[in-house]
């Protein structure tokens, strides 16, 4: 993929987790895992890990490197906030409303009521601090037809999208407005995170695993990656780029935000999660509220997986690296040593594909077991999230398939409360293991839930079809 020049001053900054092999001759990592050889003259001008475009050269290295997801942009500037108009759709929530515009001082505002009753009014917004226009729908038509009436209704060159329950904290705009140095990046998202101090155990478990707060890594937002699209609750958006693929579906209810992140891909435009911006969002803590908006977001698999065939699949992996799990989750010895063997091949195709660059034994034995393990974690999370209904039948039915389905939602649950308690703040907002593990649990089986009657309500199963490559 190829893209416009990036200006001079714009520097790439390479991913910390990226493994540099045969002393600098290529790099294995990114998102997903991807192997870059590096001609002579790249390594000289990466040599210290950070390159800054001063030239054609230097500016086709750097947009190599993004592309292939092994660095971070790290811009001088970007656009002033006079370029920006903030878009907000709002239903029935005039508090959320009035607290999102409070923040939004010297910003120019387009509110769209979504037919709220009572109707919202200029008068509502106590002394605003900004250029206030209100536009309304007499009718609730959703809120991906609230944006686009926004939209359309935009000028300037950038579009931020805030929902009503959220709020920017200090410094969100410039963060993420210097991405767009880059001419090819339509989209930038800040970290969405709790606005409120934890009050319940449902509120801790959301302070470190809502399903809008994307980690604490900056990433390129890319299908099959470790952020393969946005919430629409804030993002910023290129308008023209915007505009040229259509704005949002409206004829989607649920995953309008992940079909827009998708079809700007589709066009070859660049998206970028930024955690350095923070947004609070008021999320919901009342356990049935919480349930609820869980399988909500399952039942956008379905409309998306026929939209965008592969991309929503639960497992993305190798097949050789799945039969290594498959025979060794048969518990027999038989199935012990064809892991093995198998797992034996494994290294050998991996080996022979690092051929090309001077590695030692042990750094092929280190990606080995890192895409085993990779692996592992795949499957024991789509067991629990997204297989749970066949899972649950098998596990019922075979006492060998009990014990896989156990291991897998011990070791799911485990890892993921390690990875997820370093998000929180603070000691407050951590989680115990156990009440972790049964929310986790109960995450799942909503979204499992939503899932399976999106595929039934849509018959199709593309949403439940893995991945599995060669």
């Amino acid at each position: 993929m190829t893209g416009p020049r990036l200006p001079d001053g714009f520097a790439v900054q390479v991913d910390r987790r990226v493994r540099v092999l045969g002393e600098g001759s290529a790099l294995l990592g990114g998102s997903p895992t991807r192997l870059l050889r590096l001609a002579p003259a790249a390594q000289t001008m990466l040599s210290s890990g950070r390159l800054e475009v001063h030239d054609a050269q230097s500016a086709q290295l750097a947009r190599t490197l993004l592309d292939a997801t092994v660095a971070h942009p790290r811009p001088a500037s970007g656009p002033s906030h006079r370029d920006v108009t903030v878009v907000i759709p709002v239903r029935d929530n005039a508090i959320g409303l009035n607290r999102l515009v409070r923040s939004l001082r010297g910003m120019r505002v387009i509110v769209v009521d979504d037919g709220s009753s009572p109707p919202v009014e200029v008068a509502d917004f106590a002394g605003p601090h900004c250029d206030i226009r209100l536009l309304r729908h007499d009718a609730s038509r959703g809120p991906a037809a609230a944006r686009n009436t926004g939209l359309a209704a935009c000028d300037t060159d950038f579009v931020a999208f805030l929902d009503s329950d959220v709020v920017p904290r200090r410094g969100w705009l410039e963060a993420l407005l210097g991405h767009f140095c880059d001419p090819a990046v339509a989209l930038v998202a800040p970290r969405i995170v709790g606005l409120r101090e934890p009050g319940n155990l449902v509120a801790r478990y959301e302070a470190v695993r809502s399903s809008l707060d994307l980690g604490l890594r900056e990433a390129p937002i890319v299908p099959y990656g470790t952020v393969s699209y946005a919430p629409s609750a804030a993002i910023i958006c290129r308008r023209s780029t915007l505009q040229q693929v259509g704005g949002f579906d409206e004829s989607l209810s649920s995953g309008e935000d992940v079909d827009l992140c998708w079809r700007f891909i589709e066009a070859e435009a660049r998206l970028r999660y930024e955690p350095i911006a923070l947004v609070g969002h008021d999320h919901r803590t009342k356990l049935r509220d919480w349930l609820v908006r869980k399988a909500f977001y399952g039942s956008s698999a379905a409309p998306l997986a026929i939209r965008h065939p592969g991309k929503t699949a639960p497992l993305v992996l190798s097949g050789w690296t799945m039969l290594v799990w498959v025979l060794l989750a048969m518990g027999s010895s038989v199935g012990l040593v064809a892991s093995t063997v198998v797992a034996a091949i494994t290294g050998r195709k991996i080996a022979k594909a690092l051929d090309t660059v001077d590695t030692e034994p042990r750094e092929v034995a280190a990606v080995a077991a890192q895409g085993l393990w990779s692996a592992a974690l795949q499957l024991a999370s789509a067991i629990c999230r997204h297989y749970w209904p066949v899972a649950l039948v098998a596990a019922i039915l075979f006492r060998r398939c009990r014990q896989v389905v156990l291991v897998a939602a011990v070791v799911d649950g485990v890892v993921d409360w390690v990875g997820r308690n370093g998000n929180a703040d603070d000691d407050g907002k951590r989680v115990g293991l156990l009440g972790y593990l049964l929310l986790k649990r109960l995450d799942d089986l909503a979204y499992g839930y939503g899932l399976w009657r999106g595929v039934l309500r849509e018959r199709h199963l593309g949403a439940l079809k893995p991945q599995i490559r060669t």
